[in-house]
């Protein structure tokens, strides 16, 4: 098994700036891709960004620019540095990632979420 706990949520201005983390920890095998996702009130879940184990990484359209999603695999941590945020930014964000177990099976996991409210 593998937890993902996320820190770093938070009330911040429009124009702020928060900084996510999602720590993994557990029987940590093999970490492959790993994303952040955001579900907001009455909207489905939306991928906002992913990266690959070697740091090859994708943004949704609307935050490009302004997010940027970053590993460190020898901390097992995955993080989001988001900048200029905006009111449409406010969601629970949560944490997302593909683990190669031993016996050589993939299985996803999935954090509890960090909230983000972005507002005056």
């Amino acid at each position: 098994q593998v937890q993902l706990v996320e820190s770093g949520g938070g009330l911040v201005q429009p124009g702020g700036s928060l900084r996510l983390s999602c720590a993994a920890s557990g029987s940590i095998f093999s970490l492959n891709a790993m994303a952040w996702y955001r579900q907001a009130p009455g909207k489905q879940r939306e991928l906002v960004a992913t990266i690959t184990s070697a740091g090859s990484t994708n943004y949704v359209d609307s935050v490009k620019g302004r997010f940027a999603i970053s590993r460190d695999n020898a901390k097992n941590t995955l993080y989001l540095q988001m900048n200029n945020l905006k009111p449409d930014d406010t969601a629970v964000y949560v944490c997302h990632a593909v683990h190669q177990e031993r016996n050589g099976l993939w299985r996803i996991y999935w954090g509890q979420g960090t909230q983000v409210t972005v507002s005056s």
